[in-house]
């Protein structure tokens, strides 16, 4: 992987497209810009971006308002106590997956391979080399690579250019098609020889890169993310807030229910609503309660889950259906908020 250069303006690209969902840190569906506590198990910082850090205490993830110009939000990193990776397989990361069916058109496991160029502005309080690497859905290919950060507390524009695999297995459907990972932490096992294409499993990029959770304090900060076909960066394509979330949702939407009233229960006390989704989800989801139900009745509230399901046709929608029993008769009312993750 090498560093490029900005487009020149004369210069037009194949196909001047971003494969990165939500690369400006604006769509925060679950956190509404809150703090995570970093953990070693997976969790979304924003929309479409994973982060995972066991090994620092008390690291905080968020989305910040402080960003380049022209742009409004970033993703932000700070990290409480600094401690480096617990073994050669601790693992420490952001990450980005691109479905499939969003890059086929690359041609990667073949032949023709197409070159990519990832462009992002990061900013950190601490300099050096840092690893990223890009790679397929199981790892099992990866090209890991580097940037340098120059100047602390600044806000630098970083490219890196890939050549296409021609080797491989890369997905071409609804699953994973290419991953993104920047290295917070990652054992010395995830790192290897850069800018070359490897069988194995680098994710933590390339050998000798910082890791920003030994440092207590740190931070480190990202947003503009962009991965296009070609040998040269393209300018963020920015899109308003609605045509991003519509992207999200593919993925991950919060459904609230709203106030359901009912009246003259039968005798089986059921109860069934179905709500339609603004957009088809990727996959069959997953679906959870974010805000809790609550039926009324006789003036008191207690908690109460129903069932999900979902129905799905080859239309561009589908429906979450909402039902349950052991309701008393009589009028009440129950509320609630629901998660729908189709995520990669």
């Amino acid at each position: 992987m090498a560093l490029s250069r900005l487009l020149p303006a004369s210069f037009e690209q194949p196909n001047p497209t971003n494969l990165v969902i939500n690369g400006d840190q604006m769509v925060d569906q679950r956190n509404s810009g809150s703090a995570l506590t970093a953990s070693a198990s997976h969790q979304y910082a924003t929309d479409r971006f994973i982060c995972r850090l066991g090994t620092s205490s008390s690291s905080t993830i968020q989305q910040v308002s402080d960003a380049p110009d022209g742009f409004e939000k970033s993703m932000k990193l700070t990290i409480g106590t600094g401690a480096s990776p617990s073994s050669s397989t601790g693992t420490g990361y952001f990450a980005h997956r691109i479905e499939g069916n969003n890059i086929a058109h690359l041609g990667w496991g073949s032949s023709g391979a197409k070159t990519v160029t990832l462009s992002f502005w990061v900013k950190s309080s601490v300099t050096g080399s840092f690893g990223v690497t890009l790679s397929n859905f199981d790892a099992s290919r990866s090209y890991p690579s580097s940037y340098t950060i120059s100047s602390a507390n600044t806000w630098e524009y970083k490219t890196v250019t890939v050549s296409g695999d021609t080797s491989g297995t890369w997905k071409t459907d609804a699953n994973s098609g290419i991953e993104m990972w920047f290295d917070w932490g990652n054992g010395s096992n995830f790192k290897g020889t850069a800018n070359t294409w490897a069988g194995a499993d680098y994710r933590g990029g390339a050998t000798g890169t910082v890791n920003i959770c030994a440092t207590s304090s740190a931070t480190w900060q990202i947003t503009g993310v962009v991965l296009n076909e070609g040998s040269y960066a393209i300018s963020f394509p920015h899109e308003s807030f609605a045509e991003t979330l519509t992207k999200c949702h593919r993925y991950y939407h919060q459904l609230a229910i709203g106030t359901l009233y009912f009246n003259d229960l039968p005798n089986c006390a059921y109860i069934y609503r179905s709500f339609e989704l603004p957009v088809k989800p990727r996959s069959s989801p997953a679906i959870a309660v974010v805000t809790q139900f609550q039926y009324w009745t006789g003036g008191s509230s207690t908690n109460w889950t129903p069932t999900f399901g979902t129905s799905q046709d080859n239309l561009a929608f589908a429906s979450v259906n909402v039902y349950g029993s052991s309701l008393t008769n009589g009028k009440g009312i129950h509320t609630g908020t629901l998660s729908v993750d189709a995520e990669l």
